[in-house]
């Protein structure tokens, strides 16, 4: 790494969340102060537009040209950057050159992807590298999955100081929250569907809950997983299928293998929706669960995908607007049980929309964590999660300069 060189440098930053992330560091550490960073992206005038766009404080913001496929331009790129925060997805796609550059230069990255089958690929051909060089990759640091695995990180340290052992049972459930897809989003959730649609082996591996967890986990567990519409006793409400539970709970069962098993090697964890109690929440319940369904059947076969793609979901580079990303928010509520059975009650909060004015910044503060405040030698190179690798300092960065809240609730 060029000690000389940035901090960081949004990759992609004329995407959707790039441009709302670019928008964010600007507003939060204006250039060349206490933050060194710059943007970067394979279109130099694109590059040009957006610094025009983000207005005269982004006069002296720098420019780097790199493209995705680009390996030499990409580790030109690296060797001026402590930390390279990635927007380019679908990550199954676009993602793997620069994640092989990141971990043969020893330069720290960040994502927010949510593609699980991409994330276990990466994890097995480059953890090697990535701990000989000393990079550390942390993925998945916007809604998923940091208040997921920051909000079990949270409660299980609440429950050590309480009770002095972890919550062997936990769940979390998404109470309300307001927000739209983007097109990325929706490219990425394709994607993921279109290649389990033809691969068996694919599918067999997306239903193992440890799929991206060391070879040697152990973990036997059986988790639960929410699949239609059932009823809670622990929130007293009906619940449905939550779309990102299948990257989140992985992320999850990651942390935990690599924290030590800190919480427990037989922790169970499962995420679903809240939709209400009596037969209003039924129903909701039930027609979440329908319309999902209706959802993969129809993104699972091409004709239909197809038709998804050209006339229903939104293009790659379409969002919510700034009005709706700045009415956004969302509300998430934790439930644990210890092994003697005391029990514990927490909830994450955000205050914009959740996969684009909320993500963009928990995703800058990853990466600003990352550049300045883990030392080398307090974390090795290697796949980390957003808990392992950066713990509580994220925690209180999130809380500061997120919109995020984190706190327990009276039983």
């Amino acid at each position: 790494m060029n000690e000389n060189g940035y901090d960081l440098v949004v990759f992609g930053a004329t995407s959707f969340v790039g441009r709302l992330l670019a928008d964010y560091l600007l507003r939060t550490y204006g250039v060349g102060q206490e933050l060194t960073w710059a943007i970067a992206g394979r279109s130099e005038s694109r590059l040009e537009s957006l610094r025009k766009d983000l207005g005269t404080a982004a006069q002296d913001l720098p420019v780097m040209v790199a493209d995705a496929s680009d390996e030499a331009a990409l580790k030109t790129m690296c060797d001026q950057t402590r930390v390279v925060i990635s927007t380019v997805g679908p990550y199954a796609l676009f993602g793997e050159p620069l994640i092989r550059v990141c971990a043969e230069t020893g330069t720290d990255y960040c994502d927010l992807t949510g593609e699980v089958q991409w994330l276990r690929e990466m994890i097995h051909k480059y953890q090697a590298t990535a701990e000989s060089s000393g990079a550390r990759i942390v993925n998945c640091c916007g809604f998923d999955s940091i208040p997921s695995d920051l909000g079990v990180y949270f409660i299980q340290q609440e429950a050590q100081v309480r009770f002095g052992q972890p919550l062997t049972r936990l769940k979390m459930r998404v109470k309300a929250a307001k927000g739209e897809f983007s097109g990325g989003t929706v490219a990425s959730l394709l994607n993921v569907v279109k290649e389990a649609s033809s691969n068996p082996e694919l599918r067999k591996e997306l239903a193992n809950p440890y799929s991206v967890c060391p070879p040697n986990h152990g973990f036997t567990a059986r988790q639960p997983n929410v699949k239609s519409a059932e009823y809670d006793r622990d929130f007293q409400a009906w619940t449905a299928p939550f779309v990102m539970a299948a990257i989140n709970t992985r992320v999850v069962h990651r942390s935990n293998a690599l924290s030590g098993k800190a919480y427990g090697a037989d922790f169970r964890y499962d995420e679903a929706m809240m939709t209400g109690r009596g037969l209003k929440g039924r129903a909701a319940a039930l027609g979440v669960t329908g319309a999902l369904g209706g959802f993969m059947v129809g993104a699972a076969v091409r004709p239909t995908r197809w038709l998804l793609e050209r006339f229903v979901v939104p293009k790659p580079g379409e969002g919510p607007s700034p009005e709706a990303q700045e009415k956004g928010f969302f509300d998430l509520r934790f439930f644990g049980e210890t092994r003697d059975g005391e029990s514990l009650r927490a909830k994450v909060t955000g205050d914009r929309d959740p996969g684009y004015g909320s993500t963009s910044k928990m995703l800058g503060q990853a990466g600003v964590c990352l550049a300045k405040d883990l030392k080398g030698e307090e974390l090795q190179g290697g796949f980390w999660t957003p808990s392992t690798a950066m713990d509580g300092q994220l925690l209180e960065r999130l809380r500061t300069y997120s919109g995020l809240a984190f706190e327990l609730l009276d039983d």
